[in-house]
């Protein structure tokens, strides 16, 4: 099921769109790299999940979608904000409707921030658990990557050899005691990776970005004291940083950029 949370801004047809999942709380990734689209010109559509957020240990942050779509709008950016259960395989088709409907163009960036993460091990993880997080990881990322690539419509004028479309995926290398999620991603990685070949005759960039420790809401004292003393910054990473990163991606200047698996992670220690 897709509904939505408010309505856009007025119009402001000459910014390129952005769509970006998994903005389901404000002090998010996703919610960080909306913000810094919005800052450099995009207006941007967005997915969440709140069922999603509501199971975890961090729980659902009420009026979240509608207060990211407000700040987006601040900033410049039209905004379309649209709840989407991505397990649903005809969900991303139907975003990208919403999100060209509403906005009034095609979509040139899709950033897939989105995901299932439940940790358990090879021992204790479920069926079901490990055909949730293929499904909302790896398939609805192939869905969403095959829709934009199906719609996406080189720039009028724009020469060979000049990339005007981009596919920005995050990851992680988690793996241990985190078994269908890590899996789950490196499968991501592979769909990603092959969009940068197989969608290069579009003029469309795919990079994948792992950005390493980020508290989000999520971390105990303990492992957020670790990571730090594994890192040689000092500090964790911040949705900022990683937005930073997006942002470049996105741009005319990182265009060369391409078929890439990205660290942002301050130096981490594996």
């Amino acid at each position: 099921m897709t509904t939505t949370a408010r309505p856009s801004p007025a119009p402001a047809p000459s910014r390129p769109i952005a769509l970006i999942t998994g903005v389901g709380r404000s002090i998010g990734i996703g919610a960080g790299i909306a913000r810094r689209l919005a800052a450099s010109g995009w207006d941007v559509a967005f997915t969440y999940w709140t069922p999603y957020d509501r199971r975890m240990e961090w729980g659902a942050e009420p009026g979240a979608a509608a207060s990211i779509a407000q700040e987006l709008a601040e900033a410049g950016a039209r905004t379309a904000a649209i709840e989407a259960d991505l397990t649903d395989p005809d969900a991303p088709a139907r975003v990208f409707d919403e999100a060209e409907q509403r906005l009034g163009g095609p979509v040139t960036a899709l950033v897939l921030s989105h995901a299932e993460s439940v940790d358990s091990g090879l021992l204790d993880t479920t069926v079901e658990a490990f055909d949730r997080h293929f499904a909302v990881n790896s398939r609805a990322s192939w869905l969403l990557i095959r829709e934009y690539g199906l719609r996406f419509r080189t720039a009028p004028g724009t020469g060979s050899g000049t990339a005007t479309g981009r596919i920005v995926a995050l990851t992680s290398d988690h793996t241990v005691g985190n078994l269908p999620y890590g899996a789950s991603k490196g499968a991501l990685d592979r769909i990603t990776l092959a969009a940068a070949h197989e969608l290069a005759h579009l003029g469309v960039t795919a990079n994948v970005v792992n950005p390493g420790p980020v508290d989000t809401g999520w971390m105990s004292d303990d492992l957020r004291e670790a990571l730090v003393r594994g890192t040689p910054l000092g500090r964790l990473g911040t949705p900022r940083d990683t937005a930073h990163l997006v942002d470049f991606l996105c741009s005319p200047e990182g265009q060369w950029i391409n078929g890439q698996l990205l660290k942002s992670n301050g130096g981490a220690a594996a």
